[in-house]
């Protein structure tokens, strides 16, 4: 049974599970919506679509270094910053899969239109950043920042797209401006083992373990501008690399 998913056979098999569970998931999220409201019914039924995927490709979904992270942060009472490498497409529903606090991804606005995946980020309550122009830009990273400070987790690939070699890429500063902007602590993390269960420009799911580690906060107030806190996190992210590879 454990040898059919090392196939080719096998592998268009778990792709396309990994498509029609799309649908089915977004079906479900948008059914529950009059009954529980739209944040219950995404992260009640949105991780879902990590977590079965993980079962049926036989790709564990691990999480370490979660105790590392204060209590408030832990239940959801203190509104973080996450901030990790990006190496696969399956980075996103991964870390909606495996936190176990609700956090929303920031997106261009276009993203809401795409059937599925975009009625599903509407109703996590993604915030949309309109980039038409800069002054439509600006207002919308200052109402990010007051939806964060607000009480919204928010995850953030500094690196702005996926890196092909596993290596990180240069960071953009816009996330860390809003860092600073919302005024909340950023919590590094890790993603290792995307690029060997999906690599890049492949459709194929391989078998392997997909490990994501969390390191402690790291308090924007300590950093004067953002240079010193990309520094930082970098620095932190680098880490934490290496430890979910030992781990993987």
């Amino acid at each position: 049974m454990a040898n059919w998913r090392n196939t080719g056979w096998g592998a268009v098999v778990m792709a396309v599970w990994g498509m029609v569970l799309v649908p089915v998931v977004v079906v479900g999220i948008l059914l529950a919506v009059p009954v529980v409201g739209r944040r219950r019914a995404f992260f009640g039924i949105g991780p879902l679509y990590a977590r079965g995927l993980g079962w049926f490709c036989r790709i564990p979904l691990v999480l370490t270094g979660w105790e590392r992270l204060p209590e408030a942060v832990r239940e959801g009472r203190q509104p973080v910053i996450f901030m990790s490498n990006h190496e696969s497409q399956l980075d996103p529903p991964v870390l909606i899969g495996i936190l176990p606090v609700p956090a929303v991804y920031i997106a261009k606005k276009e993203v809401k239109y795409i059937p599925f995946v975009g009625w599903a980020a509407w109703v996590a309550g993604v915030i949309f950043i309109d980039r038409g122009d800069r002054d439509r830009a600006i207002k919308s990273i200052q109402e990010a920042a007051a939806e964060i400070r607000g009480g919204k987790n928010v995850v953030i690939f500094p690196e702005g797209t996926r890196s092909r070699t596993g290596e990180m890429l240069p960071f953009k500063k816009g996330g860390f401006a809003l860092a600073l902007d919302a005024g909340v602590p950023i919590v590094p993390m890790a993603t290792v083992g995307g690029r060997e269960v999906l690599p890049p420009g492949s459709m194929r799911l391989r078998p392997g373990r997909y490990v994501v580690a969390v390191g402690d906060l790291v308090d924007t107030a300590a950093h004067p501008d953002r240079e010193s806190l990309m520094l930082e996190v970098r620095g932190r992210i680098e880490a934490l690399m290496a430890e979910a590879r030992s781990a993987a």
